[in-house]
């Protein structure tokens, strides 16, 4: 019997990454040099001005595209060595990934529980598998009663939540948000803020948020901040 994952695992790790576009004159280090770690059952906070590098560094980490130079291991398998792959980064990202974006992007003429199950089913999960988990995570979400309605119908925090919900579908060990709260008000904000916190707290997930809203960042257990495509803790923010 496999062991269920501990709270606390390394579920990322990150050494030395660098992201290079061009070269000679117009050569950009976008990422440069970072390490990190996170674990099972944490929610991080990704900060800095626009251009700093953060959403490059979640490009990297996760696994759309190979970092010019640096490491990434993943449930403690090494994915990239500098820029070759290791294993089928494509299975790998799809199996063990979740994402979240400031715009939901539901499918207009699905359902929201149909939007759920179309991201579980085209990695092979039986219809009835599907329907299943995709009613369970609209109850856990607390929109169990919106499954049958199209995402027009929707408000933009249901339409973040339904959202939220697709990227759980396959039970990812780390889950990747960038600005998911960007067009959303303070409060309908912070209510998928403490959302992701719910999920990486009770769902033993690792959570990474690119974000601007300092409004929140007591929610999250650290906050990282970029600059120059550098990455450094912030020790100062309480959580």
């Amino acid at each position: 019997m496999t062991e269920k994952p501990q709270k606390g695992e390394a579920v990322l790790e990150a050494e030395n990454l660098t992201m290079i576009y061009g070269s000679g004159h117009t050569e950009v280090t976008a990422v440069r040099d970072v390490n990190m770690t996170v674990a099972r059952g944490e929610i991080v906070a990704l900060l800095g001005p626009s251009g700093a590098g953060k959403s490059t560094l979640l490009t990297l980490l996760g696994l759309i595209r190979a970092p010019t130079r640096g490491r990434i291991v993943l449930l403690g398998t090494p994915v990239f060595e500098n820029n070759e792959s290791l294993v089928d980064v494509r299975s790998f990202r799809r199996e063990h990934l979740g994402f979240v974006f400031q715009k939901a992007n539901l499918i207009p003429f699905l359902t929201a529980e149909e939007n759920i199950r179309l991201a579980m089913e085209i990695n092979d999960q039986p219809s009835r598998v599907s329907k299943q988990r995709a009613r369970e995570l609209l109850e856990y979400l607390g929109i169990g009663e919106r499954g049958d309605h199209l995402p027009t119908t929707l408000s933009g925090g249901e339409q973040q939540r339904v959202a939220v919900a697709r990227a759980l579908g396959n039970h990812p060990a780390l889950i990747l948000a960038d600005e998911p709260t960007a067009a959303l008000d303070s409060i309908r904000g912070r209510q998928v803020m403490e959302l992701f916190r719910k999920v990486a707290h009770e769902q033993n997930a690792g959570v990474i948020v690119v974000t601007h809203d300092h409004r929140a960042l007591d929610v999250f257990d650290r906050t990282l901040e970029m600059e120059d495509g550098k990455l450094r803790e912030n020790t100062s923010t309480s959580t």
